[in-house]
């Protein structure tokens, strides 16, 4: 079998590389620092190039890019060509001459002066060609036929993933020189001893002769440290093409994502004694394994915390700049994120470069998806046992592993996602394996039940979407279980989405329960969340396509408020339990860093405005123990925690001890005036102002409330219930793939009053008014609503509705109908966590305004938005002002005279407030839930419930007019 599987991969590589020697793997040079006799040897070919398709002529387009995303149309089947010119440099004469593309989709023929040089297949992975024999001195032409929708991106499903196609040069392209002699492959592994102190460091490496002279040739090896000490060197003539050499580096300082520390090793090749090639490299060492159902990393077991990572952006598509590769990195490191998975394709050299040096740990998974699953359509045709997609399947993880097998940052494989087990998988992994011996392989199908399992033989099981309950069948397994999708943010509720924004508030206490179940269970890997940046592409021809957004970033790399929740669940610094003491704020906390001990961070603490003092702690990592804040009782304290790179990774307000304070009130003498068709009630107030409410006899509700001839109540508050609502726009498709469709904001109105069965009112002896109703409602509904107008100055409505059908709500509490000005929304709230940004939708107290604005799309086509998300808005107003938010103590929405309502809570009530034909509603629900996304299941759907025929649903509103 294994001759078998060998056969198969030469013959993929020889059949897909005509550039290939015979009997070897396709070549992935180490390019160059220095090469005798050039000045440069290496130039980028990045930048404007000519671009013509069957139909067109040629047109400038920028290199690297996608196609699409630039306007341009290449249908399936057909080919694309780019033409650029270059100078070979004067001293490259007697080089050899290569170019590397890092990524092409799907299909390239790679032409020199007219000369084919070779062909590649498949996407997202660097190849390259030598180019020696086609090129001269001075200038040369370089063209590539491109086709897109090929083989490989049936198997990667990339151009699905992405609803549109997914075509073009979309990473960059470099040219470069080599000695006739050279390095052609250096492979890194490390080994640590029994003390986890020492590496040895082996260099594998492959020389090549390629004018056909075999000349003595040495490697020399000098490891140095961050400061530039040598701590290791080596030397080892060259006698076959292989050469491997150990180098020993005692006390090394080991690479972990928590001190991501880099040497940096150069490599000479010398021939007759004269040094003709020099290469330079980053190198980390650090060493992983497999126990039992555990991974370790330096001798330490780990959990993994992260996200899934799509390289998109709104303008570019799947084409990133390294800023932006960069860019990513940062914010997710900067999140409290350990760990991303490169779904569903190989990263970039950049972003794996920044997850080196920044300290992430990575999951590089090759460009294979969906084969045989529902969510690939293609597998209704194909046979997912056809051994005719073998050298597909093989080449995409060979290329994988050999573009990043150098980074210190992957420390798993990915063969592919969400795939069914085959045979053909069972090759790949025989094949792959002895690639690289030094880190494990996951295969993403369902380790128990679920849809896709298909008993997979690879290192790590996975499971995608847990519930909380399942958590601990982990421990029962024989592999470690790695999460590798799981508690995927909102996305194909969409209408809930435009109409609600608040939804994704709710994302973050579940997930601080979820994650905390993993961590406490050590058959558990962790996992990733799905996913990490908003998947939208928006086509120069007006249309917005993509997944959607699924991201705790959106696509213009603004933070969500899932992103401030996922921050907060995977922090290192996790406050278990607290209490006041005499001496002061007493924490159980547990250092949930893998590596780091709570001496090296750094830990502040003191009053919000003033100066912070450090705080001692020498909590291991993965322990727990106590920590003292000092404070008295009336003492708020804040609490900042900082990592040894430099984030803030926690952060805890301790509020003081003071007595609740009273809600504001004031004295309102009421009094009422019946007439046939309408019950008037007035008051004055302490300092005069006059207030106004009418009923309607006819319906019992409120027609109007006024504060002099200022309007402050349209109708209500009346009885609303908001079903939950799973629209994600109904355009046929596969795998929901439907964020281009015209999506718009849900109105929603109060249940219909037919009438009144009954109503009455009278007056106490202390002057409090009531009004008791009784009504009938369109669909069958009763209820009965009472009012009390009190003489400290508060409205107090309750109701209870007897429900006439089932139906599964979203929300329901009572809905006020206000004057279109009232365009100031304040709000006091009991939050689930105790430090927000200032522009989170979700922080304890704020000011938002309405700030709507009319919107064609779902979101503005190609406007790169100057705020933060929380300003976005519709017609129903900003994400700020639209948003549900819950635990309601005090609220009000206003004019510009400070006239408005004001809301009195207990922090068990959510407020939503949006613009609905022409007036602003407010809505005060009773009951609240986090909205119908489908894939994010317990403890987040916990707080569902389903209404049944008869039952009864009771809730109250205080208010007050001003």
């Amino acid at each position: 079998m294994k001759k078998r599987v060998t056969s198969l991969l030469l013959a993929a590589v020889a059949s897909l590389t005509l550039h290939a020697q015979a009997n070897s793997l396709p070549r992935l040079s180490p390019r160059p620092h220095t090469v005798a006799g050039t000045t440069t040897p290496s130039q980028s070919l990045n930048g404007t190039w000519n671009f013509r398709t069957p139909t067109t002529a040629p047109t400038p387009i920028e290199v690297p890019g996608e196609w699409t995303m630039q306007g341009f149309h290449v249908g399936e089947g057909e080919t694309a060509t780019y033409t650029t010119t270059f100078d070979l440099p004067a001293d490259w004469q007697g080089q050899r001459i290569k170019i590397r593309f890092d990524g092409v989709s799907s299909h390239a023929t790679v032409r020199v002066n007219d000369q084919e040089i070779g062909q590649h297949e498949g996407s997202m992975v660097p190849f390259e060609f030598d180019i020696t024999g086609a090129v001269h001195s001075g200038s040369n032409t370089l063209s590539v036929d491109v086709q897109a929708l090929t083989v490989s991106d049936r198997l990667s499903c990339l151009s699905q993933y992405a609803a549109h196609t997914v075509g073009g040069l979309l990473r960059k392209v470099t040219l470069f020189a080599l000695p006739q002699t050279n390095i052609a492959s250096l492979d890194l592994r490390t080994t640590l001893d029994k003390s986890y102190r020492n590496a040895t460091l082996e260099a594998i490496a492959e020389v090549a002769c390629e004018n056909g002279t075999s000349q003595p040739a040495t490697l020399e090896y000098e490891l140095q440290d961050r400061d530039g000490r040598t701590v290791a060197t080596a030397r080892q003539t060259v006698n076959g093409s292989t050469a491997s050499t150990r180098l020993t580096v005692r006390n090394a300082h080991l690479w972990n994502p928590e001190s991501p520390y880099l040497y940096t090793l150069t490599t000479r090749l010398k021939v007759d004694g004269k040094s003709v090639q020099e290469n330079r490299q980053r190198v980390g060492l650090r060493q992983v394994e497999v126990r039992g159902n555990q991974l370790f990393v330096n001798g330490r077991p780990v959990k993994l915390h992260g996200v899934n990572h799509h390289e998109v952006h709104p303008l570019r598509g799947r084409s990133l700049t390294p800023e932006l590769c960069r860019r990513d990195a940062e914010i997710f490191k900067a999140g409290n994120c350990n760990y991303i998975r490169t779904s569903h394709y190989p990263a970039s050299e950049e972003f794996l470069d920044a997850c080196d040096e920044l300290g992430l740990f990575v999951e590089c998974e090759a460009a294979l998806c969906w084969i045989q699953h529902g969510a690939s359509p293609i597998w209704g045709k194909w046979n997912y046992q056809d051994e005719q997609y073998l050298p597909f399947m093989l080449r995409a993880n060979v290329d994988n592993i050999l573009a990043g097998r150098r980074h210190p940052s992957i420390i798993l494989w990915s063969m592919g996602n969400e795939s069914y087990w085959s045979p053909l998988w069972q090759q790949v992994r025989d094949s792959v394996k002895s690639l690289d011996p030094t880190r494990p392989f996951s295969f993403h199908d369902q380790c128990w039940g679920g849809y896709n399992n298909g008993g997979n033989q690879a290192d790590i099981w996975n499971y995608h979407y847990p519930w909380l309950s399942a958590v601990a069948a982990c421990d029962t397994m024989s592999r470690p279980v790695l999460f590798g999708e799981y508690a995927h943010l909102s996305c194909y509720n969409r209408t809930e989405l435009a109409t609600d924004p608040g939804i994704r508030a709710a994302f973050g206490q579940p997930l601080v329960q979820l994650y905390d179940t993993m961590y406490y269970h050590p058959g558990c890997l962790g996992g990733a969340l799905w996913s990490g940046i908003d998947d939208t592409f928006h086509l120069p021809d007006g249309r917005i396509v993509g997944y959607g957004p699924w991201g705790p970033i959106d696509g213009w790399r603004r933070p969500k408020p899932e992103y401030t929740a996922m921050k907060r669940a995977y922090t290192p610094f996790r406050i278990v339990a607290q209490q006041r003491t005499p001496e002061g704020i007493e924490l159980t906390v547990e250092n949930r860093y893998d590596f780091t001990d709570f001496d090296q961070i750094t830990i502040e603490a003191g009053q919000p405005d003033g100066a912070l003092q450090p705080i001692t702690s020498d909590i291991p990592a993965r322990g727990k123990g106590k920590i003292v804040i000092p404070a008295t009782p009336d003492q708020s304290i804040y609490l900042r925690v900082t990592g040894p790179q430099g984030h803030v990774c926690a952060e805890e307000l301790f509020a003081a001890e003071t007595p609740a304070a009273a809600a504001p009130s004031r004295s309102v003498r009421w009094s009422s005036n019946e007439t046939p068709g309408a019950l008037t009630i007035t008051g004055t107030a302490d300092n005069g102002t006059p207030y106004t409410v009418v009923f309607s006899k006819t319906t019992g509700l409120m027609t109007k409330a006024a504060a002099g001839t200022t309007a402050l109540l349209l109708q209500g508050p009346a009885f609303s219930l908001v079903p939950m609502n799973a629209d994600n726009g109904d355009k046929p498709h596969v795998a929901n793939e439907t964020y281009q469709n015209e999506l718009y904001p849900k109105k929603s109105y109060p249940s219909l009053v037919l009438y009144a069965t009954a109503f009455s009112h009278n007056t106490t002896a202390d002057g409090e008014v009531r009004v008791d109703t009784e009504l009938a409602y369109l669909g069958g509904d009763k209820g009965k609503v009472s009012y009390r107008f009190q003489p400290d100055g508060r409205i107090e409505v309750s109701y209870e509705i007897t429900a006439a059908k089932e139906v599964d709500p979203r929300q329901y509490g009572l809905v006020l109908q206000l004057p279109r000005t009232m365009e100031t929304l304040n709000w006091d709230r009991k939050a689930e966590f105790t430090v927000y940004p200032d522009d989170d939708i979700a922080r304890p107290k704020g000011t938002a305004r309405l700030n709507a604005r009319k919107q064609y799309e779902v979101e503005a086509w190609r406007e790169i938005p100057q705020g933060a998300w929380k300003d976005d808005a519709n017609t129903m107003g900003s994400v700020d002002f639209r948003s549900t938010r819950t635990g309601i103590l005090t609220a009000s929405l206003t004019d510009g005279n400070g006239h408005g309502i004001a809301l009195i809570g207990d922090g068990s009530q959510a407020l939503r407030c949006w613009q609905q034909d022409g007036c602003i509603q407010m809505l005060v629900a009773d009951y609240n839930n986090g909205g119908s996304e489908p894939f994010y299941s317990s403890p987040f759907t916990d707080g569902r419930i389903r209404i049944k025929q008869g039952d009864t649903l009771k809730g109250k509103l205080t208010f007050q007019l001003q």
